[in-house]
């Protein structure tokens, strides 16, 4: 069975991800996993979401949080690099923020032989 991973670390994301969850929940056909990059880490960032969203608590969490948003950013992409040489997914699904989504890509394109890596755009207010 082909295997998704669906990334995202912020509280924005989950939201995102929740509606995409239940469509492969009920879909059946594909199995998939979501990696939590880990940039909201506390409670009322993080798990509260999870609950309230009903979806499944993330399969890996990266603990990226806190530092720079170089150090964040090194951290996703040497964590993310790791799990995809490992698990070899399928397909990448990357929702968030330019630290969030733009790691994640990165190290799945050039590691992981997915089939397809999508990260939707961003819009960011820091200029």
């Amino acid at each position: 069975m082909k295997t998704l991973y669906l990334v995202a670390g912020a509280r924005p994301n989950f939201m995102k991800i929740a509606p995409i969850v239940r469509a492969l929940q009920s879909h059946g056909g594909l199995k998939f996993k979501i990696i939590h990059t880990g940039q909201h880490y506390d409670r009322d960032m993080n798990e509260v979401f999870f609950e309230e969203l009903g979806i499944p608590a993330p399969d890996v969490f990266m603990g990226a949080g806190g530092g720079s948003h170089a150090e964040q950013t090194a951290r996703i992409m040497v964590a993310f690099e790791e799990l995809c040489l490992r698990e070899h997914p399928d397909a990448v699904l990357v929702v968030g923020d330019p630290t969030g989504s733009s790691s994640p890509s990165r190290a799945a394109s050039s590691t992981s032989g997915a089939k397809g890596i999508l990260t939707p755009a961003f819009t960011t207010s820091a200029m």
